[in-house]
């Protein structure tokens, strides 16, 4: 217990109704606001609390996107519970500092490399590759300074930090590959329609070191390519990258053998089209999270049944689920219960379970008593709705 912060009268949080996000800086208290708080530890195993009275048309913001974990509401009948599993409130992914150092230093070397013997012996699927593997050193650096921003803590004006940076970077790295795609495709069509000599032994011999490059890069970040689809956008890149170089030192041994130099632009053509195939579900993804949407491998229907069947709850209304980066996930939601707030372990409990259920690390549980006063925000809803 941190008995120095107690309340001045009673000296410790458990003698006291009030709870430490009720107490004023005098002696005195407000008789009809409560919190309980339990569990309050230097590393924060589980916290929630309890606001009654709200003004009328006063806004929450408790656990939305944009609003605060400080929490001094007065809602009518409503409260509000904000309950973490453990670790606390910041769940940052695991760090790949130095995948990203050594996987920008190789790739930029290989591009000055590729695009040097790519002009140089005219060869526009190593010209092609070269710019691919551009936009991917471009990508790897905005991903790497969004892992470090997604790690900043919170202030007054991003409540949550810069959390969503992950999200913005994944989808940057989306967009900005598909316009190299497009450079790619302008040129190996102008190519295709007026085909030039190409050096299919110098092709095989620059993509074969890609091979290797973009390989190593690729398994760099292969242990946080399923949870983290920030660091799946780098995995992704340097896999396709190392699978088209395999690609173009086929095109340079058909050349080298038959003499065809079409087969030059047409696999940088099939290269193109292996990204956009790759780079849409990257893009899909990146969209959808930076709307808010409901993450991938998450069925609202399913956690929406979860929480009907914890104990004392008869309805629910307004679920909220969305991506706060591209690794945590954050939940809100309206439970009605036949006798009002059930207490702080309900909420510690109803955590505890959509975290190891669905892996929702930050929910906010708002208790509403049924047959009590409309609740505003549903009844918003519904006016909306109807207009």
């Amino acid at each position: 217990m941190r008995r120095s912060s107690a309340c001045r009268c009673c000296r410790s949080w458990r003698g006291c109704g009030r709870g430490a996000s009720s107490h004023s800086e005098g002696p005195d208290h407000r008789p009809r606001r409560r919190s309980i708080r339990t569990g309050r530890r230097r590393d924060v195993t589980g916290h929630a609390h309890e606001h009654r009275d709200h003004a009328p048309g006063t806004p929450a913001g408790a656990g939305h996107p944009g609003g605060g974990h400080g929490h001094d509401h007065d809602h009518d009948d409503h409260h509000h519970g904000h309950a973490h599993g453990p670790g606390g409130h910041v769940h940052a992914p695991a760090s790949f500092g130095r995948a990203f150092a050594i996987g920008i230093g190789l790739n930029t070397a290989f591009v000055v490399v590729e695009a040097a013997y790519g002009f140089a012996s005219n060869a526009m699927s190593l010209v092609a590759d070269a710019g691919h593997n551009l936009s991917d050193v471009l990508g790897l650096l905005v991903a790497w300074i969004a892992s470090v921003l997604v790690k900043r803590g919170a202030s007054a004006r991003f409540t949550y930090g810069l959390r969503g940076s992950s999200i913005l970077a994944a989808l940057f790295n989306a967009v900005f590959l598909l316009i190299a795609t497009g450079a790619i495709l302008w040129e190996a069509t102008a190519r295709l329609i007026h085909p030039e000599p190409v050096a299919g032994g110098t092709v095989m011999v620059v993509a074969a070191i890609g091979i290797l490059v973009n390989g190593l890069t690729a398994w760099l970040f292969a242990s946080g390519a399923k949870g983290d689809i920030n660091i799946r956008g780098a995995f992704l890149h340097m896999a396709a990258d190392a699978a088209v170089s395999a690609g173009v030192v086929l095109a340079g041994l058909v050349i080298w053998a038959t003499g065809l130099d079409w087969i030059d632009p047409a696999v940088s053509l099939v290269i193109a089209g292996l990204i956009v195939w790759a780079t849409w579900g990257l893009l899909r993804d990146s969209v959808a999270m930076a709307l808010a949407g409901v993450p991938p491998g998450i069925e609202p229907e399913r956690v929406r049944a979860c929480l009907r069947a914890r104990p004392g709850v008869s309805d629910l209304h307004d679920l909220h689920i969305w991506p706060m980066s591209t690794t945590e996930i954050a939940l809100t939601a309206h439970l009605v219960m036949e006798q009002g707030h059930p207490g702080n372990q309900f909420l510690i409990d109803a955590a505890l379970e959509l975290r190891s259920r669905f892996g929702i690390a930050h929910a906010t549980l708002q208790i509403e008593e049924a047959g009590g006063p409309p609740c505003l925000v549903a009844q918003g809803c519904a006016e909306g709705c109807a207009a």
